[in-house]
């Protein structure tokens, strides 16, 4: 089996995790409610955890050394841009009726296809570079999925999307995962840009997801057992992330 066959099944395999979230399919509506935001604060969480673990280490190491003022340059463009994107979206719903999301619910979208397209590069890099270092790099990205999944399908929800229609919004945002691994596989592992670049801006994404609409909402719950739940979930979301960043070198 060739790098792209393997990439190919590897990238498949991992777009099904976006279907973790049909179990709410069983769930009555009060329930789901009542769980929603821990699904919120698990997101904040995994997604904090994800750019400061994952993907502004992985662009430092990618500098080599070099200046990392450009890279922190990057993460505040892709900050900004969702600042701005956010802004646009929140004017758009208030001039017109027929858009009743919430703003971040498309922020999410934007920024876990962006995430899951990177995920694939690497993959394809890991199966170019040996087969068994593409299993076990899909492996650790599995990991890293499946927290994140379930958030993002109770940010969707949340924001106002009917089940069955987060699970598929999920999924296709989680298929980019795919097509990145192919074209990583047919560039000959060579990233369509600069490392330096498209990881920081994909972690200051995450980073104005994470602190400028989901930990709101958060803050929101009950003072005592309520908000200190959600403030545990959400630390747990960034030690799962923690631990994989760990775990990854040893099954290498």
């Amino acid at each position: 089996m060739g790098p792209l066959e393997a990439t190919i099944i590897a990238t498949l395999l991992i777009s099904l995790i976006a279907w973790v979230g049909i179990f709410t399919l069983f769930v009555h509506q009060s329930l789901l409610d009542q769980i929603l935001l821990v699904l919120v604060a698990l997101a904040a969480g995994t997604m904090l955890g994800g750019a400061f673990f994952h993907l502004l280490p992985r662009a430092i190491t990618a500098a080599g050394g070099t200046d990392l003022l450009p890279l922190f340059g990057w993460l505040i463009v892709g900050f900004s841009l969702f600042y701005v994107l956010e802004a646009f979206i929140d004017w758009h719903h208030h001039h017109s009726s027929e858009h009743e999301r919430d703003a971040v619910t498309y922020l999410v979208l934007a920024a876990d296809t962006l995430h899951n397209f990177i995920d694939g590069l690497v993959i394809a890099g890991a199966f170019l570079v040996a087969t068994p270092v593409g299993i076990v790099t899909s492996f650790a990205i599995a990991l890293h999925e499946i927290p994140q999944e379930i958030g993002d399908f109770g940010i969707l929800v949340y924001g106002g999307f009917g089940r069955r229609r987060a699970l598929v919004l999920n999924y296709l945002t989680q298929s980019s995962v795919i097509v990145g691994g192919i074209v990583g596989v047919l560039l000959g592992a060579t990233v369509l840009a600069d490392p330096t670049v498209i990881l920081p801006f994909a972690a200051g994404n995450f980073i104005y997801i994470a602190s400028s609409d989901l930990i709101p909402e958060i803050k929101h719950g009950e003072p005592g057992f309520e908000s200190a739940l959600y403030f545990v979930v959400f630390q747990v979301g960034i030690l799962l992330m923690v631990a994989i960043r760990f775990i990854r070198p040893l099954l290498g």
